[in-house]
């Protein structure tokens, strides 16, 4: 906990709003509340709305070292906290924290310029047209997998393998597990291929088989690359990123429910 700045003393807060109008109402009685200072100069950041703010607010802060505490103003709010005025500091000082690390994604498109992005979900490879798309694999410099049919393909984290890649019929992994997840899109050859469990340090490399006739994009959670020839995949364990939780509902805890089913 010492590496988290404050922990149990959050005194600075900065609110963030996903922009409707619940979230707004809440972000403005919280302020009127604990005060609100800008994310600069915030002890700890506190995201108002679903989970796609989160992922937004994580990619902002990147690097920052900010530990991000949600309250669910959204829809489904599977990384976020119950919402509620009272008690914000108290619950604060007593959340647990999750760190999760990015994948960091390179991509060479047909023009062979290189373009890097990170994803906290998953790195997905996806078909462009109409056409299932053709992929090479190969992992750690060794070719597994000579050719892929199917409508893509993807690499999840630990914390987003309960995400996309659980409606594509991936695992879902443990939050500490040192693995990532590689899971075929409706793959049609190989037809019972069904993915593979990784390393994370493994390094993932896809590569495009008749790009021209069968156009594919990358995408690095809600970052897209059209028309790519070679994507690189890693996981940055070098970027930590800090989730709050309030106790019994921590990050891991919620993973750990999705396999029971509740």
């Amino acid at each position: 906990m010492s590496d988290i700045q404050g922990a149990g003393r959050f005194e600075r807060i900065a609110f963030l709003s996903s922009g409707t109008p619940e979230a707004d109402a809440a972000r403005d009685e919280l302020a009127g509340v604990y005060g609100n200072v800008s994310p600069d100069g915030a002890d700890v950041i506190v995201a108002l709305g679903g989970d796609g703010l989160m992922l937004q607010t994580l990619h902002r802060f990147m690097g920052a070292k900010k530990p991000i505490y949600g309250m669910n103003r959204g829809s489904v709010g599977f990384l976020m906290n119950e919402y509620a005025t009272e008690g914000l500091r108290e619950r604060l000082a007593a959340a647990e924290p999750s760190i999760v690390h990015p994948l960091i994604m390179r991509a060479t498109d047909v023009h062979g310029e290189i373009m890097t992005a990170r994803a906290i979900n998953e790195v997905s490879v996806l078909r462009q047209s109409f056409q299932a798309a053709k992929m090479r694999i190969s992992i750690d410099g060794t070719e597994r997998l000579a050719e892929l049919v199917a409508d893509g393909l993807l690499v999840a984290t630990p914390a987003g393998s309960t995400a996309y890649n659980l409606s594509a019929n991936g695992p879902i992994l443990p939050l500490n597990a040192p693995l990532m997840a590689l899971t075929p899109i409706s793959a049609f050859r190989p037809r019972r291929w069904r993915g593979a469990l990784l390393a994370d340090k493994a390094r993932v490399t896809i590569e495009v088989l008749e790009a021209d006739k069968r156009p594919i994009a990358a995408v690095a959670d809600h970052f897209e690359i059209k028309d790519v020839m070679k994507v690189e995949i890693a996981m940055d364990h070098d970027t930590g990123l800090v989730l709050l939780h309030d106790p019994g509902h921590s990050l891991d805890e919620r993973i750990l429910r999705e396999q029971f089913g509740y």
